[in-house]
C-alpha cells in the first residue's frame, strides 16, 4: 500500500482514491483507448477483486422524496462504501456526466466520486465532492 500525506485535513479518502487511481492507469495501459465502457469496467473488476477490495457493481440507488422513490441512478462501482465510479468511453466528459455523479452522491451519501474518461489519449481521473456531504456521517476519512 502507498502512504499518501494527508496535508488538507479536507480531502477524503486519499489513500483509496490513490490506490484506485492507480488501477484506472492500469486498465488503461493494458486495454488503450479505443474499448467498450463495459470492457473497462470488465477488467477493472477483475484488478478489484484480485487486490481484495470490497465493492458493488451497477447498484441503483434508490431514494425515497415526498413517498416517492426514484430508482435508475446506478453508478459503475462503489468501492468500500467510501467511493463511487463512474466510467466513461467518450470524446469528453460533460456536464450532465458531472450532474450524474452528483445525483450519486447525494443518494448514495457519500463524500467522493471519481469519473474516468477512457476515450482520452491521457488519462486524467476527475474528483467529484459532494459540496452537501457533512462529515458527521463518517468519521473515516481513509
Amino acid at each position: 500500500m502507498h502512504l499518501v500525506k494527508n496535508k488538507n485535513k479536507n480531502i477524503y479518502h486519499p489513500e483509496l482514491s490513490y490506490e484506485i487511481t492507480g488501477i484506472f492507469y492500469k486498465v488503461h495501459n493494458e486495454l488503450g483507448r479505443f474499448k467498450l465502457e463495459r470492457q473497462y469496467c470488465d477488467l477493472f473488476e477483475r484488478y478489484l477483486n484480485l487486490e481484495k477490495y470490497n465493492y458493488q457493481r451497477e447498484r441503483d440507488l434508490k431514494n425515497i422524496y415526498k413517498e416517492l422513490e426514484f430508482s435508475g441512478n446506478i453508478p459503475d462501482f462503489i468501492i468500500e462504501e467510501k467511493i463511487i465510479v463512474d466510467f466513461k468511453a467518450k470524446k469528453f466528459v460533460t456536464k450532465e456526466d458531472y450532474f450524474q455523479m452528483m445525483r450519486y452522491l447525494e443518494f448514495a451519501h457519500l463524500p467522493l466520486g471519481m469519473i474516468v474518461n477512457f476515450r482520452s489519449t491521457y488519462l486524467k481521473p476527475q474528483r467529484v465532492i459532494n459540496k452537501e456531504f457533512h462529515s458527521s456521517h463518517s468519521n473515516d476519512n481513509s
